[in-house]
């Protein structure tokens, strides 16, 4: 179960991250909107967007094989922390601003995944202790 852990959430926010910057790389590639064939090949010219679907394909695939395996409170919780590595990535590559906002929000992203973490950890001990 720790492998899981140790792997797969990683993975996931990988994979979710990647999906995430690509679509925001791709939509300002895809500007100005027109529909038609050239808009759509403009679209499809540029790499962006098939980062955007590995990333979503990778992410579905991740998702599906914690979910077997892994308790869904943590799970959940640990699914929303690509918020916080975009917002960091995007900083980093992109020279986006982070305000005292996004580290509030983080923050708490990342105290409320602890928290399940730990609530998950100590119901295990209990039904642990509970069976011997």
């Amino acid at each position: 179960m720790k492998r899981l852990y140790v792997f797969g959430f990683p993975l996931l926010m990988a994979f979710d991250t990647l999906a995430q910057l690509s679509f925001k790389l791709a939509g300002d590639h895809a500007l100005p909107l027109e529909w038609g064939l050239p808009w759509l090949q403009r679209l499809f010219g540029q790499p962006w967007i098939y980062g955007a679907i590995l990333g979503y394909i990778g992410a579905f695939f991740t998702w599906m094989t914690l979910l077997e395996r892994a308790p869904i409170g943590p799970a959940f919780a640990a699914s929303h922390l690509e918020v916080v590595s975009v917002l960091l990535v995007s900083a980093w590559l992109l020279g986006e601003p982070i305000t005292l906002v996004h580290l509030v929000g983080a923050a708490l992203i990342l105290a409320g995944v602890a928290c399940l973490a730990r609530a998950e950890t100590q119901t295990a001990e209990i039904a642990g202790a509970a069976a011997t």
